[in-house]
């Protein structure tokens, strides 16, 4: 089955072809830096990581860009989110961006989120900018008001092609507030002259200024991919104006499509409302780390189609911990089973569950990456593991191999919800299987010498700390709970 994707553009789901074989070229609208990220960023880049990574597991080399905003994404107020902060914190503006840009990496490494190939400033690509608008102007599609210059919406005939919005269907100030100066209530600014007391400003043609927040991703677009790429990524909630506005421009300035796939992720909700830093109703990832695995988190963000909203719920994320905890007693079994492996395999067949798994896996990833039924796919493949290993037959090598691959392959390579080595790094593992076992085999001294209560004890203990024992014919094994 070939990969087929949702594009908004067009409002259909689309075989996916890139404009040269093999490679894939990407953008992606990056945070703006100006105060730590939480679980709604987590959506979006663990939605992004997944198809990016499943991209690069279909053989695709991929360029993926995403953007770091920190000049020009104006509140509805007016005012700069940068400088607002700056002004809160008593910071200079740049030494706001630095810290929130270190925390958002922070963030999306603890996530597992692998880093973009390219992460550009928007204050770092003034001259790009300002090229652009330069051109913009030339072609008749901007005009300069006072030292701020606008895009003129009425000369572009397919603007609102991406939300299906008409610009003669728009009532005056229906999302912000209207400047006097601009020709058209919809017109939006390239560059914004700058008032006295606005930090931020650089030279330009039309005197000292800011660039506009949608311009900045044209222009970094542009500069690394060129001026048409396969996938334009993004949140839903920035159809419009911001991506609709990028398209406005990129196209009248370069004369060619902007973006041929455009893959838009759903909201993270609480009680059914976009979680943001304005309404107050959201969770920073550093604290939601804090009670959570990054495993279960990214398995959450990915538990609806990429394209839907997930509503947030302390029982939602515990629900998810439990499944999480199924796939992972499943791999911990099959790990320990595979340091005692018997020769003798009575149980070869399994391997043609394995590759089923495997395909059905695969196909419903082909469907616009169908995370959610892609995980129904690992679990369904849970239960089939545990009833194998639970069994009594032996299970040799060859087979416990082809499921720890499996895992490692579907939940590690591609989902990153599957840790090598049980979450930690193999050294600490071996230390926390040793002693599990020698805490095992204590207990079955104990019980061998009728000592009951100290069993007792140990298995308590063990316990109190969420592992698990269960006696079997063959032995005891352990699994967290």
């Amino acid at each position: 089955m070939a990969l087929r994707v949702f594009n908004v553009l067009g409002r259909e789901k689309q075989d996916f072809t890139p404009m040269h074989e093999g490679r894939v070229n990407m953008y992606v609208c990056g945070p703006t830096v100006y105060d730590h990220a939480h679980l709604g960023h987590a959506k979006t880049y663990v939605s992004f990581d997944v198809i990016v990574r499943y991209l690069r597991h279909s053989g695709y080399e991929v360029l993926y860009v995403q953007n770091l905003t920190d000049v020009g994404h104006m509140l509805e107020t007016g005012e700069d989110r940068i400088l607002k902060q700056a002004r809160q914190l008593q910071a200079k503006p740049m030494q706001v961006v630095e810290t929130y840009a270190r925390s958002y990496f922070e963030d999306m490494d603890a996530l597992g989120v692998q880093r973009p190939d390219i992460s550009p400033r928007a204050s770092a690509h003034i001259p790009e900018q300002i090229k652009m608008i330069e051109t913009l102007i030339a072609k008749g599609h901007a005009y300069v008001v006072d030292g701020s210059v606008y895009f003129d919406v009425t000369t572009d005939p397919d603007y609102g092609k991406l939300s299906n919005r008409k610009v003669e269907e728009q009532e005056e100030g229906a999302r912000v507030r209207v400047r006097d100066e601009k020709r058209h209530p919809e017109d939006f600014a390239l560059w914004k002259r700058a008032e006295e007391e606005h930090i931020l400003r650089w030279d330009s043609p039309w005197g000292e200024g800011f660039p506009g927040w949608h311009i900045e991703c044209s222009a970094m677009a542009k500069k690394y991919l060129g001026e048409t790429f396969d996938i334009h990524g993004g949140g839903i909630d920035n159809i419009y104006p911001h991506n609709e506005n990028e398209i406005a421009q990129s196209e009248c300035a370069n004369d060619a499509p902007f973006a041929r796939y455009w893959l838009l992720v759903g909201s993270l909700t609480v009680d059914g409302i976009k979680m943001s830093k304005s309404l107050g109703n959201f969770v920073r990832i550093k604290d939601a780390l804090a009670k959570y695995r990054p495993e279960v988190l990214r398995m959450f963000a990915i538990s609806a189609q990429y394209t839907n909203p997930v509503d947030y719920s302390e029982e939602s994320l515990t629900a998810i911990k439990s499944g999480w905890e199924r796939l992972m007693n499943a791999l911990r079994l099959t790990r320990r089973q595979m340091n005692l492996a018997p020769h003798s395999d009575d149980a070869n067949a399994f391997l043609a569950t394995v590759e089923a798994t495997r395909r059905a896996f695969l196909e419903n990833m082909d469907d616009d990456f169908n995370t959610p039924r892609a995980i129904a796919n690992l679990q369904d493949f849970t239960r089939e593991v545990n009833g194998l290993l639970n069994s009594g037959q032996a299970v040799g090598l060859p087979v416990l191999q082809a499921i720890e691959s499996a895992y490692a392959e579907l939940g590690g390579a591609i989902l990153g919800i599957i840790p090598a080595h049980d979450g930690s790094d193999s050294r600490s593992a071996e230390r926390e299987e040793g002693l599990i076992r020698l805490l095992i085999q204590l207990r079955a001294q104990a019980r061998a010498n009728k000592n009951y209560a100290e069993a007792d004890r140990l298995r308590d203990e063990l316990a109190r700390l969420g592992i698990i024992l269960e006696d079997r014919p063959d032995g005891t094994i352990w699994k967290l709970e």
